[in-house]
Parts: structure tokens; C-alpha cells; sequence
């Protein structure tokens, strides 16, 4: 049963990684950076930009210094701790496993790009006319994000 459960966990962090890479090596294939691809009107954009920052591009004017250590020393070592700590706790419940692999996947999808280019490549714009619109995101982005909210749903939901 242990060794299911942690097969499970690399395949979802592999599948993570796997996710994210294919379609930033798509979009930096087949879009032009700064160009602008509209897949549902101005609802929902495909675009090619490299982040060399943070989070919507927070940090990029830091020094190369203070970018390694915030950027990818820091992020290799929350990752490594996550990791750890997923394989070792063996009462995390499912829905909190995926959530973890879903953003140990997407972390090291943006580390990898930063390590190889500098930068993530972001691709993906949503807005939804003023009521929901989003920064240019990725899929690591995404998987980031989805694991937190499993994780937050699976906090209630273990307190019912």
C-alpha cells in the first residue's frame, strides 16, 4: 500500500511537470512572443511573455542575487520540505495529496524554467468583462493554485 501511495504522488507530480512543459514549449513554438491569440473573444487570450519575476511579475527588478535566492533557492527549498513532508505523514488524506503533488508538480515546472531561460513563460488571460480577470498565467500557475484550494476544501471538509 506504501508504495502505491508514493507512486501515486510522483505520477501526479510528474504529470504536473509533464502538463506544464508540453504547452510552454508550445507556446514558445507556435506564438509569437507579445502577440496576442484570441481563443474566445477578449474573454480568454493565449500569449507569449517571459516573466522574470514572481507572481504577476513581482520581483523583477530585484538584483540577479536577490532573484536566486527568492526566485529559486528559496522556492527548492519549500519544495524539498513539501515533498518530504508528503511522504513521510502518512494520515494526509487524498484529496490534501493531490493538492500537494498538484503544486510540488507546478513549482518545479516554473523552477526548471528559471534555472534553464531566466524566466517563466506565461501564456494564459482571462477576462470575464470586469468581473473576474486574471494576470498572464501558466499552467504550473494553475496546478499551484488548484493544490491550494484542494488543500483549503480538504481542511473543511476534515472538520466536518
Amino acid at each position: 500500500m506504501k508504495n502505491k501511495r508514493n507512486l501515486s504522488i510522483i505520477s501526479l507530480v510528474i504529470l504536473n511537470i509533464i502538463l506544464d512543459q508540453l504547452s510552454k514549449f508550445w507556446i514558445r513554438a507556435n506564438v509569437a512572443p507579445y502577440s496576442d491569440i484570441n481563443i474566445i473573444s477578449d474573454y480568454f487570450i493565449i500569449t507569449n511573455v517571459e516573466n522574470s519575476g514572481a507572481f504577476l511579475g513581482l520581483g523583477s527588478d530585484f538584483s540577479p542575487v536577490i532573484k536566486s535566492i527568492l526566485l529559486l533557492a528559496l522556492p527548492v527549498g519549500v519544495l524539498v520540505t513539501v515533498l518530504v513532508y508528503v511522504f513521510k505523514d502518512k494520515s494526509i488524506d487524498k484529496l490534501s495529496l493531490i493538492g500537494y503533488s498538484s503544486i510540488i508538480g507546478g513549482g518545479i515546472g516554473n523552477i526548471y524554467d528559471r534555472f534553464l531561460y531566466g524566466s517563466v513563460t506565461d501564456f494564459l488571460f482571462i477576462d470575464l468583462g470586469g468581473v473576474f480577470k486574471t494576470g498572464i498565467f501558466n499552467i504550473a500557475d494553475l496546478s499551484v493554485t488548484t493544490g491550494m484550494i484542494l488543500i483549503i476544501w480538504a481542511s473543511f471538509k476534515n472538520k466536518e
